[in-house]
């Protein structure tokens, strides 16, 4: 961490959270399995609503999912874009 000259501290969620490299893969992992999602919902021109039907879960969650919330579990998004019809070789690329 860096502090500057007016006040403030630079550095990375890491430096400030304490997080280990591990917890950070994880994290970005999650990330990108949310913007995973949206792509793939985007591409197939459905709506949250419309996703939300076929996941049987509400269109809120699927906002949620996509934003990476952190009540959001990786199995989660994982299901989900397997039911999407997600391949576990399109996931590899995507991750």
């Amino acid at each position: 961490m860096k502090k500057l000259k007016n006040g403030w501290v630079e550095g990375s969620a890491k430096e400030f959270l304490g997080l280990s490299e591990a917890d950070v893969e994880f994290i970005e992992t999650r990330r990108a399995l949310s913007r995973l999602l949206r792509e793939v919902r985007e591409k197939h021109h459905l709506t949250q609503v419309q996703v939300a039907a076929r996941l049987r879960t509400s269109q809120s969650r699927v906002a949620k999912m996509e934003k990476a919330d952190p009540t959001v579990s990786a199995d989660l998004l994982l299901q989900s874009l397997f039911r999407l019809g997600l391949k576990r070789k399109q996931l590899a690329e995507a991750i």
